[in-house]
């Protein structure tokens, strides 16, 4: 779907359309701005001016999970919407992988 955004008054004439997939890049691209997320996979259903998130995050390890999940939902809710002009309605969030640091490879010379 797409969302059709009314332009505010005082401005230029016409509407503006905001693709899912479109909002899912920009969602996924703002989840790794938050410390500890490493990857992130979004997909954004957007109805009207409302979009609903579902991110599947890589976190590092040992991250509190509970409480970057919840630094992730606020901040999509924040730059998703100031970045498009949407409403972000809910964002599901799952944890798909805790990696933990690369140990340092011994060498033996």
């Amino acid at each position: 779907m797409t969302a059709t955004l009314a332009v505010q008054p005082g401005s230029a004439p016409g509407l503006t359309t905001v693709a899912d997939r479109a909002v899912s890049r920009i969602a996924g691209r703002a989840a790794l701005e938050v410390p500890d997320v490493l990857g992130a996979a979004v997909t954004a259903r957007v109805t009207g001016g409302v979009a609903a998130l579902d991110a599947r995050l890589d976190l590092r390890y040992p991250a509190p999970v509970a409480s970057t999940a919840a630094r992730v939902r606020a901040h999509l809710v924040e730059r998703v919407g100031a970045l498009t002009g949407l409403q972000v309605s809910v964002v599901d969030v799952s944890v798909g992988v805790l990696r933990a640091p690369a140990a340092p490879v011994r060498r033996v010379v």
